[in-house]
């Protein structure tokens, strides 16, 4: 059993320490043992805490022989996306920058799954600074590979670690998502993601001692990614609530009053009549027929709220606030780092304050939209990407691969720019590469996303952890 700790879920291997099967530094080693195996393939974890991870697990073995309750992660290990600090490590954000930034603090989310004995067994790879493309390549540590094929991107900009959590490095990895950051990569590397909603998880995002502007702090939520909907379930309860370090944050219950049976939900294969692979639309479809197996009433829509508008609106607000900044930050981005940005800059230009303003209310207008569009359906499954994952770097390569993979992400780019929470999970695999859809909710209802994804994932199953493959 010893050996192939890694595969277990999250709560297995937690309620395993617990009850003494196995100790928490063993489990730790079992992990670094495949990092050391599958990592110079994948090359997902950057920097790697080995011996201080088997400190913090020894730390939890001590207190189950003292007698002391452990926590629901006991000894669990996770990965730490580089832009998310760890007290006492370089929160690099994949810069050579940024390379000695040593963290003060662990950031609200990762001193929440330690507190529930959780251990950061390393940082995970990432775009530089979170803006060099969707593809995982950082200035710092060089490109990460979908486990699935090296011919694919693991996505981004939490690619790091959905690469690692497919692969059995972690069964846990905290990344974030203002676009689909969470969820691309979760459906990329065959693994489930939460997008939470704007305020359910305490974050920090500064880069020293002030905070990001108004689109950072709308826009970006930190949010889990797992093998299986049930540790995405354990994570959110161990991540959620209010805390002062985060004045975004609102102590909303976990789960939300019964909705009673059918809950209805709305199918969209195409958002915005843009197109859509046929891949990609059989996953949808066999994700509605596990939902109606379940007893969900799933009817398809032809599309959701204002997805046009949303899309113009956050183009626009996002330019407009890295314009504010480029002269700055260009030069951090290391060679070739600034394509990204300028090609979205091109597509949609920077406007000015009056502008800016109006779309502050036209975002709100859309808000408006989808709340009420969610009173009827308290559920929506769609696509997380509408196209097949593509490849490493397509999105830099020229504008019309840039334009490719910006309309493939428009249903997670809307859904962030409205706030609501998401969960990603897989629904199969075709021609070797893994699919998967999301399932949208109303604001602060996580619980009826995570309950329709594993009803999901039961009819679909589990696709990983796998073995890289070139």
């Amino acid at each position: 059993m010893h050996s192939a700790l890694w595969k277990l879920t999250a709560a297995a291997q937690a309620a395993a320490v617990r009850d003494g099967d196995v100790s928490a530094v063993e489990l730790v080693d079992a992990h670094l043992a495949r990092i050391g195996e599958v990592n110079p393939a994948v090359n997902a974890v950057t920097q790697l805490l080995a011996e201080r991870a088997r400190t913090e697990a020894a730390a939890v073995d001590r207190k189950r022989a003292d007698g002391a309750e452990l926590g629901p992660l006991a000894g669990v290990p996770f990965t730490v996306k580089e832009s998310t600090a760890i007290e006492g490590v370089p929160t690099t954000f994949g810069a050579e920058r940024f390379r000695g930034l040593v963290a003060r603090a662990d950031a609200p989310p990762v001193a929440r799954l330690r507190a529930a004995g959780g251990i950061p067994i390393g940082h995970s790879n990432m775009p530089t600074l979170i803006l060099a493309g969707v593809h995982t390549r950082s200035e710092l540590f060089g490109d990460t590979a979908n486990p699935w094929s090296g011919a694919v991107t693991p996505g981004g900009t939490s690619g790091g670690d959905g690469a690692a959590v497919a692969s059995g490095m972690a069964p846990l990895g905290l990344g974030n998502d203002s676009g689909g950051s969470v969820r691309i990569p979760a459906s990329f590397c065959g693994v489930a993601g939460l997008k939470p909603t704007y305020g359910r998880f305490a974050a920090d995002h500064r880069i020293g001692p002030d905070d990001p502007s108004l689109v950072a702090q709308l826009l970006v939520v930190d949010g889990p990614l797992a093998r299986t909907v049930g540790d995405l379930r354990l994570s959110y309860e161990v991540l959620a609530g209010a805390d002062p370090c985060d004045p975004r944050t609102v102590p909303v219950p976990l789960y939300g009053e019964s909705l009673g049976r059918p809950v209805k939900v709305a199918m969209v294969t195409d958002p915005g009549g843009h197109g859509v692979h046929p891949s990609v639309r059989e996953a949808v479809e066999s994700a509605a027929d596990a939902l109606r197996d379940a007893g969900y009433e799933v009817s398809e829509v032809a599309d959701v709220p204002r997805l046009d508008e949303a899309l113009e609106a956050y183009a626009r607000m996002t330019r407009t606030e890295f314009a504010t900044t480029w002269p700055v930050v260009k030069p951090l981005l290391g060679e070739g780092g600034h394509r990204y940005i300028e090609r979205g800059m091109a597509e949609a230009a920077p406007v000015g304050l009056t502008e800016y303003l109006r779309l502050t209310g036209v975002r709100m207008g859309i808000q408006r939209a989808w709340a009420q569009f969610l009173e009827e359906y308290p559920l929506v499954l769609g696509p997380v990407f509408t196209e097949p994952p593509f490849a490493p770097g397509e999105e830099v390569r020229d504008d019309e691969g840039y334009r490719r993979v910006q309309s493939a992400m428009r249903l997670c780019t809307a859904t962030s720019f409205v706030g609501v929470p998401a969960v990603a999970v897989p629904t199969g695999v075709v021609e070797g590469l893994p699919y998967g859809v999301q399932l949208i909710g109303r604001s602060y209802r996580e619980d009826l996303c995570l309950e329709a994804a594993e009803a999901v994932e039961r009819r679909l199953g589990v696709l990983t952890p796998i073995d890289p493959r070139p």
